[in-house]
């Protein structure tokens, strides 16, 4: 029976490569971003796009109604949109914080709320967070909102990890290193990452699909360079 797949953060790098990834694996996609037609222009049957923003609330309900009238039930919710400020500290509003976190916590806390209900025991959500939210890891100026909301979603795939243990339904974090994509380049535009969003791609892939035997209220640490 082919897998139920929901992907966030779809128009572009990591996300829209997954798309691709998932899709010629025969698998069913529903691809949300705010800018869908990325996702439309690549024309598989089986992959779903529609405008989405994580910090509209009736766009939620729109997601229950398709997962309720085409699937039944979600087999993988992969949170990877996200939201990346490169500000210094003194300069970071409330407003950018708030952004910020609408997008990388509040978002991803919502997404998750509404595909639980379709879920069953097996099931496996898969947050993309990254090494910035790691306590200890190396910390780069001007990442104040944006780390610390990678590690509030850390600590938010360990509480529900807990809270539906008895579900049979796996939550685990992926936190990821650098990674050549548009986000990094409007960020840090003189970067060049080791990896490229396509191979971290196929990474989460495998994860998504087999990470949830092995693992559970977990972060793994995606990244080939140290600290």
């Amino acid at each position: 029976m082919s897998k139920n797949i929901i992907i966030t953060g779809t128009s572009r790098g990591i996300g829209f490569e997954l798309v691709h990834l998932f899709a010629k694996q025969g698998f069913n996609i529903l691809a949300l971003s705010r800018n869908a037609q990325p996702v439309n222009n690549m024309h598989f049957d089986n992959i779903t796009s529609f405008a989405f923003d994580l910090c509209n609330q009736s766009d939620y309900q729109k997601v229950s109604k398709f997962i309720d009238k085409e699937w039944g039930h979600v087999d993988v919710l992969i949170n990877n949109a996200g939201m990346l400020l490169n500000k210094p500290f003194v300069e970071t509003t409330i407003a950018d914080f708030e952004k910020v976190y609408r997008t990388n916590v509040f978002g991803v806390s919502e997404m998750i709320r509404t595909v639980l209900a379709f879920m069953n025991k097996g099931s496996h959500v898969v947050t993309i967070s990254s090494m910035g939210g790691i306590q200890g890891s190396m910390k780069f100026p001007g990442l104040s909102a944006y780390s610390s909301s990678k590690g509030a979603v850390i600590t938010l795939t360990e509480l529900l990890a807990e809270e539906y243990k008895d579900s049979g339904i796996s939550f685990n974090a992926l936190a990821l290193g650098a990674v050549q994509t548009e986000m990094l380049e409007e960020a840090f535009p003189d970067y060049q990452a080791p990896t490229t969003a396509l191979e971290m791609a196929n990474y989460i892939l495998d994860f998504a699909l087999n990470g949830q035997k092995f693992y559970n209220g977990k972060t793994l640490q995606v990244s080939n360079s140290t600290p």
